[in-house]
């Protein structure tokens, strides 16, 4: 017979059974959950008006969250950019401005791998777009082909961590807290990050200059300023449009959503600036924009918000559309904006339907008292806190050799999301408490990509990697930035401040002990006395 203590586990190790084998999660999900909430029912542990929760949910909280209406902005802005033409254009003037120092070559993808991560939020066109691009060239120069792979494939991956990456809006939604919090927690690791593979490549650079060498001054197409104007104009389009989309959302001044939708513009416009077939019209209505904004900042500032400012943001808004009709214009534009369309589509679809397939089986695992099952096995760990945090992060480590990220975000963290409230309250307050937690996932979940064998990251490599590049460099490459990113996870753990340094400080105030004083106002002593007699 079966027992309400027993149908937790049953559930937990049929669901990882199920993965195993292949199946579809998102079907997986809710067939598992509705067949273990008719098995309940037969048991005698709900009823079937419990069931009438999983639609509600649905419909409650997956089909008219706002927030998730931001994933295909930024997905779309993401398709458009990774084929535009830009990463081919960075990674070119970066390695032609580092490239005659060791390991040039390698500082080049990273900064640039960063940068892309900042404004696409994609790993797979960004690894495949920067091994394209860049692989030729290291080979050529005679860079060691495991640090390739390696570099290449660790860059790609670091758009995970960057904001505004799709898994940090995820993941935001799904431990309940704000985007604009998530990012701000996100930025000290993913610097961090940088820096630790930057310093990597320096420390070989060192050790084995053969490995990392110098480009010869010989092989430089471009010096001087011609240089760092190519330079310029790959980072400040890449610049602007990251304030647009991070900036406004930090400010205040708009929500996710908005801000998707701002960077899925901007991408379309920066597409068609970045075209070679952008009209002298377009290159006029482009510089009067420039022009027009930065004369409404100016007058915003110091004049305020009236009848000007609102006169140059009208002609920034004409710039912005009449950009928009060039890029479709543009036949080459055009197919891009399809291509990105489709791409938006699959995924966006892919989301929900594993949010419905999760909604499904979390209902039913909650309603067998899975939570209090998980809670206890959790909080019962040796070590306290950091057994918690050390248990949790090689569970998801060892997880995400067969679960896709989505997969891990709502299927996993919906149910350890308030445990882990709970636990790491006390070490750093109740508010950064799940946002500490979030992004020390999100770092952890970088090495999905990358380690071997079941690695995407490696995978994209492979496709695109020339023939001579053997699959086990690809893998033994990996591997010395695999350990890079599992350093950067126990720093996370040991010092929450590389997360909770940008985080608004909670108020000290107790609000039990406020006092309002109000000052009496003496008011002239009322006359009940009877009301005087006027004469007719």
């Amino acid at each position: 017979m079966i027992t309400l203590e027993m149908m937790p586990p049953l559930m937990f190790g049929g669901l990882i059974l199920a993965m195993l084998i292949g199946f579809p999660v998102a079907f997986t999900l809710a067939a598992l959950g509705l067949s273990f909430g008719f098995l309940s029912i037969y048991l005698g542990f709900f009823d079937m008006n419990f069931l009438q929760a999983i639609p509600g949910r649905i419909f409650g909280s997956v089909l008219s969250n706002e927030l998730l209406l931001a994933i295909p902005f930024f997905t779309f802005m993401g398709a458009i950019l990774e084929r535009c033409g830009l990463a081919e254009d960075m990674l070119d003037s970066m390695g032609q401005l580092f490239g005659p120092i060791r390991g040039g070559l390698g500082y080049s993808v990273i900064i640039v791998g960063f940068i892309l991560g900042a404004i696409t939020g994609t790993v797979a066109a960004q690894v495949i777009a920067m091994a394209m691009i860049s692989m030729p060239v290291m080979i050529r120069y005679g860079y060691n082909i495991r640090y390739i792979t390696g570099v290449l494939a660790a860059s790609g991956t670091i758009t995970q961590l960057v904001p505004p990456s799709l898994v940090l809006i995820v993941l935001a939604d799904q431990l309940g807290k704000s985007v604009g919090d998530m990012y701000l927690g996100a930025w000290g690791p993913s610097v961090f990050q940088i820096m630790l593979f930057a310093g990597y490549t320096f420390v070989l650079s060192l050790v084995k200059p053969d490995h990392v060498p110098a480009v010869p001054k010989t092989a430089l197409t471009l010096t001087g300023w011609p240089l760092w104007k190519k330079c310029l104009m790959g980072i400040i389009p890449s610049g602007v449009l990251i304030f647009v989309v991070l900036g406004t959302m930090m400010l205040g001044l708009a929500t996710p959503t908005e801000a998707g939708a701002m960077g899925a513009i901007g991408a379309i416009v920066l597409a068609a600036v970045h075209h070679k077939e952008l009209s002298q019209h377009g290159h006029k209505i482009l510089i009067t924009g420039i022009v027009a904004t930065g004369i409404g900042a100016i007058v915003g500032i110091l004049i305020g918000e009236g009848k000007l400012f609102k006169l140059t943001f009208a002609v920034v808004y004409i710039a912005v559309v009449w950009l928009c009709l060039e890029a479709v214009r543009i036949p080459d534009l055009r197919d891009l904006i399809k291509q990105g369309y489709e791409t938006t589509m699959r995924i966006t679809t892919m989301v929900v339907f594993i949010l419905i397939g999760s909604t499904c089986f979390s209902v039913v695992f909650l309603g067998v008292s899975g939570g209090v099952w998980l809670e206890h096995l959790l909080t019962s760990l040796p070590g306290g806190v950091w057994g918690f945090l050390i248990f949790i992060n090689l569970f998801i480590f060892f997880l995400a050799f067969f679960l896709d990220f989505f997969e891990i975000a709502f299927i996993i963290l919906p149910m350890i999301a308030p445990i882990a409230q709970k636990v790491l309250a006390p070490v750093v307050g109740p508010d950064a408490a799940l946002i500490w937690f979030g992004v020390m996932l999100c770092v952890n979940m970088q090495t999905s990509f990358m380690h071997p064998p079941f690695g995407f990251a490696l995978f994209y490599l492979r496709g695109v990697a020339p023939k001579e590049v053997k699959s086990s460099d690809i893998y033994w490459g990996a591997l010395p930035w695999v350990g890079l990113q599992v350093i950067m996870v126990v720093l996370v753990i040991a010092f929450p401040i590389t997360v909770t340094a940008l985080l608004d400080k909670p108020s000290n105030v107790d609000p039990n002990k406020v006092r309002i004083d109000i000052p009496q106002i003496e008011l002239a002593p009322l006359d009940f006395g009877e009301p005087p007699k006027f004469n007719k």
